[in-house]
């Protein structure tokens, strides 16, 4: 069953998705790849959507704090 294409911003609070796209340049997915954020990963937003604060992230074990700007060009599919 295919899940629902939205950007990291919006995914709740303990929701977990797998990157499917990063909308940007390369200087900027190299540096997600870096952080271990690469299509096929699966990862789980921490935070709640608050404004346009940083959106923190766990991937891979490790939590990262991302900004509102770079977390959604972020693209992931999550089960609806």
């Amino acid at each position: 069953m295919m899940g629902e294409k939205i950007s990291l911003n919006d995914m709740n609070a303990g929701e977990t998705g797998k990157v499917v796209e990063l909308i940007g340049g390369w200087a900027m997915q190299n540096r997600l790849s870096s952080m271990g954020i690469r299509p096929g990963v699966e990862i789980t937003r921490v935070n709640p959507a608050l404004g346009r604060g940083p959106v923190v992230i766990n991937a891979g074990g490790t939590q990262t704090a991302l900004g509102f700007g770079m977390s959604y060009k972020i693209i992931v599919e999550v089960e609806k």
